[in-house]
């Protein structure tokens, strides 16, 4: 039985031993082919590979492994359709840093980038992605906006209004001719919100500026809006305006109240009764005073209400444009008083002021701004409209200012 059971296991493990010897004949000879051919060399791949946005066109940087063999570095894109072989020069290989531009038409930028040696040799593919931008973004971009800008005493004075930040903007750049002579460019961070050129011509009219952007911290192109030009405002008040901030001269007072010097006034502002039946007003002298203002209220038999009082000037403007400003410390809020900028002598009543030059509803407190163009040289008069109600002994209306302004801008053609 023992003799059977031996002649059964051979016939069964002998076929399996057969195929096993053959097996491994043949991956024996696999190896030898393997070892004629040699053994296959890869050249240290590109590390830290980043891609730095450019205009239309965008720059590669990375660092290369410290292997002498490296002699290029490929770049593939288009899905491998398109390359560029870069052979390193002697800073290349020093620094090891290697840097290339390449053109590349806005939008998504995917790369691919190997290394070789003189033989032939390769590393294995190390991709990139990053971006182009172009007209898309260009067209995009809006110049920073200016709040105020003033030539006063031979110095430029631009206040800024704050930008949106998501396109990159960074500084704003400014363009005027200089006491020299000489046409200068200033450039200001976006974090300044007033810049003052000292050496700006006394004889300007304008300043250029435009805002630069960087879409990305690390693009390496600068992309710009086209300079615009500015007309810069003068403070003419001193030449065409009397009898303009605190304290306020009077032609006649009466203890609280007074007329004012140089401003026109009618019977309705002056509504202050005095002992001798004398009328006052258009000047308050408490609270710090004296100042412009009207006042209606706090009696009975006196104080009446005002319709339609007015305190103005008269002043002949030449063509340009202008911005009226008055400080208002206090008032009584939701009043119906007037800033009018009207053509001629006087100005219109409360209800029509929509036909003035120009008009603001200035009844709150701060500093208001009312502007007004001219086409040619003009007769304007400038100033105050009010109607305040006489609300009884125990309350009043009123309306104050303590200084106000008159700044021009030149038209340019």
């Amino acid at each position: 039985m023992n003799i059977q059971y031996i002649k059964k296991m051979v016939r069964v493990l002998l076929p399996i031993c057969v195929l096993a010897f053959c097996l491994s004949c043949s991956k024996w000879d696999e190896f030898k082919e393997y070892i004629d051919e040699g053994e296959i060399t890869y050249v240290g791949k590109p590390d830290s590979v980043r891609i730095l946005s450019g205009n239309e066109r965008v720059k590669i940087r990375a660092i290369l492994k410290p292997d002498p063999k490296i002699s290029e570095v490929r770049v593939f894109w288009n899905d491998g359709k398109d390359s560029v072989g870069v052979p390193l020069d002697a800073a290349m290989k020093e620094s090891r840093v290697f840097e290339y531009v390449l053109p590349m038409p806005e939008g998504i930028v995917s790369l691919a980038l190997v290394t070789y040696d003189e033989l032939g040799n390769r590393s294995v593919v190390v991709p990139v992605v990053g971006r182009s931008f172009g007209s898309r973004y260009q067209n995009g971009l809006n110049n920073r906006l200016i709040g105020n800008a003033v030539l006063n005493n031979g110095q430029a004075v631009i206040d800024w209004l704050e930008m949106d930040l998501s396109a990159g903007p960074f500084a704003t750049e400014i363009k005027y001719k200089s006491t020299t002579g000489q046409e200068k460019v200033v450039r200001v961070p976006l974090a300044s919100m007033q810049t003052i050129v000292t050496d700006i011509q006394e004889t300007a009219k304008t300043v250029d500026y435009r805002t630069l952007f960087l879409p990305q911290s690390t693009s390496i192109d600068t992309f710009a809006t086209t300079y615009r030009t500015i007309g810069l405002a003068r403070d003419v008040t001193a030449q065409y305006l009397k009898n303009t901030a605190v304290p306020i001269e009077t032609t006649q007072r009466s203890d609280r109240w007074g007329i004012p010097a140089h401003w026109q006034t009618n019977l309705a502002v002056r509504n202050f009764k005095d002992a001798n039946g004398h009328y006052f007003g258009g000047v308050d002298y408490w609270f710090n005073g004296p100042f412009l203002a009207m006042e209606a209220g706090w009696s009975a038999d006196n104080m009446a209400s005002i319709t339609n009082g007015k305190i103005y000037q008269q002043v002949n403007l030449p063509a340009g444009f202008y911005t009226f400003e008055m400080d208002i410390p206090d008032c009584t809020a939701g009043g119906e008083f007037y800033t009018v900028a009207a053509e001629g002598d006087g100005l219109p009543n409360g209800s029509d002021v929509g036909g003035a030059l120009a008009f603001l509803k200035t009844n709150t407190v701060g500093t208001h701004k009312l502007s007004f163009t001219l086409a040619q040289s003009t007769t304007v008069s400038l100033g105050f409209v009010g109607t305040l109600p006489n609300k009884g002994a125990g309350d009043g209306t009123f309306w104050r200012i303590t200084a106000v302004r008159l700044k021009q801008t030149l038209l340019v053609e």
